[in-house]
């Protein structure tokens, strides 16, 4: 079962380096329930959208997944419903005990972002999820709960959240490790590094903050890159300009004999 040691680190670790566009933080009378926002990244439907929902773990946490839902109209969730991902309780086979609040998030945006129907998805036409999302921080701050657990959020003027996808700190120091990773933490804290949550690969992120911060299942992109040449490796001109003065050297010595 999950402790408040572990709460405790879980909570310090998303106030360290939340994910790009997420931010989340547990009920004080209860550690199991964790709520979160999620900001529509830029160049998608869901651009300037707030979007509200919970993470509830079982007792028995975490030999069991937890459980998520969306409360903000998003035009790609059933608000209310259990939301079937491979991180959820719908897929107990896939859960990893090392994932943690910040992985289930990242996974949950990536997932949003895809078109894959699922159990609690929905399919809208891309101008529903806009206008949904122009309409979603009115919805939030209406909402006693929102304002109960989001405080600094909940004002007239939608607030940014810590990450915003601008080249954060956070955002550009994540690394990229296996998912099948364990520790022995239940409520693994990533310290300089960020786990990679079991999604289906066809789950393709559509901007470069949120694809820097969701590791590529097959491995790490960055792999097939070419590399750069080494400052201290000279180029080839200057090579041939060493020869030609090496030349030009000997002929002198000739020339003055």
């Amino acid at each position: 079962m999950a402790t408040k040691v572990a709460q405790k680190r879980e909570y310090l670790a998303m106030q360290k380096a939340p994910p790009p566009f997420i931010w989340a933080c547990p009920e004080e009378k209860n550690i199991l329930d964790w709520h979160f926002i999620i900001r529509g990244p830029p160049d998608t439907p869901y651009a300037g959208g707030e979007y509200h929902g919970l993470i509830w773990f079982p007792s028995d946490y975490p030999f069991k997944p937890p459980d998520v839902k969306m409360f903000t109209p998003s035009g790609r969730f059933e608000t209310g419903h259990k939301i079937c991902m491979s991180m959820t309780s719908y897929h107990p086979s896939t859960w990893n005990a090392a994932w943690s609040v910040a992985t289930i998030l990242t996974g949950l945006l990536s997932f949003m972002l895809s078109d894959e129907i699922t159990a609690g998805a929905v399919r809208t036409s891309e101008a529903d999820k806009k206008t949904l999302a122009k309409q979603s921080h009115a919805f939030n701050i209406s909402n006693k709960k929102f304002r109960d657990i989001f405080p600094d959020y909940a004002k007239p003027e939608m607030q940014d959240l810590p990450d915003m996808g601008k080249g954060n700190p956070a955002t550009s120091t994540s690394k990229v490790v296996n998912p099948t990773t364990t520790t022995s933490s239940p409520l693994a804290i990533p310290s300089s590094t960020t786990e990679t949550p079991l999604t289906n690969t066809s789950n393709s992120l559509e901007t470069k903050d949120i694809q820097s911060a969701v590791p590529v299942i097959n491995g790490d992109t960055r792999i097939n890159q070419p590399r750069a040449r080494p400052n201290w490796m000279p180029s080839w001109r200057w090579v041939v300009a060493v020869v030609l003065l090496a030349v030009v050297g000997r002929l002198s010595s000739f020339v003055g004999l």
